[in-house]
């Protein structure tokens, strides 16, 4: 076999390949068999035909289809190989010459990733927030775990914002009952956000036993975007008591025996928390710097990809109905036009990251151990809601692994680009990432900061 590779352009090659008929005696073998298996000649078992008896019935004609479409792929790939390609996305396939017993000539133009001059990795210098802990942040995450552990308790008066009602809902739409949004018995706390629009002013000021009417837009199911008349009756109020803040309650909540040991302990998990938002900061900032220094071509195909991916997941709630879509938009003071302005831009400097990634990670020899692998399917697991087989099953089916592995590599890149840089806080104070993106001799494992606030690219 013979190949050669055509630069068509930065991000895209043409790869012609000429394949000499004794090299396919293989390929014909089993296409011989193969539809050996599919026809019916008298005299002879299904599988059992000789070549020239199958030939002189059906013709040649299908056996070099069978023989092309097998052929092909295979010796693209052996092109790709010699020639290190490095391919994105499926390539075009076209046959321009096919002499029988002679030669099969193809030619094949896929996006591969350009050369990228990349700049200077070292001593990249940016500046982050301070971390800086207000006392009232204390006493809110001190509130929210007394809220953990509080109850309910039913009250004799109309709703008021803030309490937990136990309601039933049903819902028209042209005078037509809305199956997907009539529900009984659900617990609803006012003010949370967490259902339709319009359902706080109409349930507030209601008694248990009372029914309101409102009129609000559907954003998912069949009816999207639509306006339907909600039915909404108040079945019971209540109202969440909770316990004091005093050292029973750091007993009960907690591992610490008093409050102030549990509030100091709130306070070194805010300030971890905070020290994670300089991380990720950080990571962002230097993550801009090299998109600015760095002439990045994108590939239009894969360009495309993540365009029509991106607006597959933005109208997939719509049931893929580009009106409700479009309406809903309208109804948010944006135009279609400005989603898919915005989504290009977005879309361009996610490829342009990811080409950029590969890159630092090639010059800087990251490689990928299973345990770091296993780490990132474990946590997008619990981020899905579901188990770490269930998501490797799924992500095989859909051919997802190889971007796991891509993305866990492009993250160790951009942290070992991170570790490298002048991190200063807004004071001028040198910041130590260290605990989150570890030294320079650290480069076993997936940092925290990557894993936890989601690597910026292919996530």
């Amino acid at each position: 076999m013979k190949s050669t590779v055509e630069q068509l352009s930065p991000t895209r090659v043409k790869i012609n390949v000429e394949v000499p008929f004794d090299e396919l005696k293989p390929n014909f073998d089993r296409a011989y068999r193969k539809i050996a298996q599919q026809v019916r000649i008298p005299g002879f078992r299904p599988g059992k035909v000789p070549a020239r008896v199958l030939e002189s019935r059906i013709g040649r004609a299908p056996v070099l289809d069978e023989v092309v479409n097998e052929a092909i792929p295979a010796k693209y790939m052996e092109a790709v190989r010699a020639g290190e390609v490095r391919t994105l996305g499926q390539p075009d396939f076209e046959v321009t010459k096919l002499e029988d017993r002679d030669v099969l000539e193809f030619t094949a133009e896929v996006d591969v990733r350009p050369d990228i001059e990349l700049p200077d990795l070292e001593g990249i210098e940016v500046t982050v927030d301070d971390v800086e802990l207000d006392e009232a942040e204390v006493d809110t995450e001190l509130e929210n775990l007394r809220a953990r552990f509080g109850t309910l308790a039913g009250v004799e008066r109309p709703a008021e914002n803030g309490d937990f009602v136990s309601i039933d809902l049903s819902a028209t739409v042209d005078g037509e009952d809305v199956p997907d949004a009539a529900t009984t018995g659900l617990s609803y706390e006012i003010g949370s956000g967490q259902l339709v629009d319009g359902i706080d002013e109409a349930i507030i000021g209601a008694n248990a036993g009372e029914t309101k009417t409102f009129t609000t837009k559907l954003v998912a199911g069949e009816h999207a975007g639509k306006d339907a008349e909600v039915s909404v009756t108040v079945q019971s109020v209540k109202v969440r008591e909770l316990p004091e803040a005093d050292d029973e309650f750091a007993q009960l909540a907690s591992e610490f025996d008093t409050l102030d040991e549990l509030k100091e302990d709130l306070r070194t998990r805010l300030r971890r928390m905070k020290t994670m938002q300089q991380g990720v900061q950080a990571r962002d900032k230097v993550l801009d710097h090299l998109l600015e220094g760095t002439e990045v071509p994108i590939p239009e195909k894969v360009l495309e990809a993540e365009l029509e991916n991106r607006k597959h997941d933005a109208i997939h709630p719509f049931d893929h109905d580009e009106d409700a879509f479009a309406k809903s938009l309208e109804e948010q003071g944006r135009t279609l036009e400005e989603f898919e302005a915005e989504s290009r831009t977005e879309a361009e400097k996610s490829v342009r990251t990811q080409l950029l990634l590969d890159t630092i990670a090639e010059k800087e020899n990251v490689e990928v151990n299973d345990a770091e692998l296993t780490e990132r399917i474990i946590y997008q697991a619990q981020r899905f809601g579901v188990s770490p087989d269930e998501y490797v099953q799924r992500a095989q089916q859909s051919g997802q692994l190889g971007a796991i592995f891509a993305d866990v590599r492009r993250g160790k890149a951009l942290a070992g680009v991170v570790r490298k840089a002048a991190v200063t806080d807004s004071a001028g104070q040198a910041v130590d990432l260290t605990e989150l993106f570890g030294n320079e001799e650290d480069d076993s494992a997936e940092t925290q900061v990557t894993e936890k606030a989601d690597a910026p690219a292919g996530q």
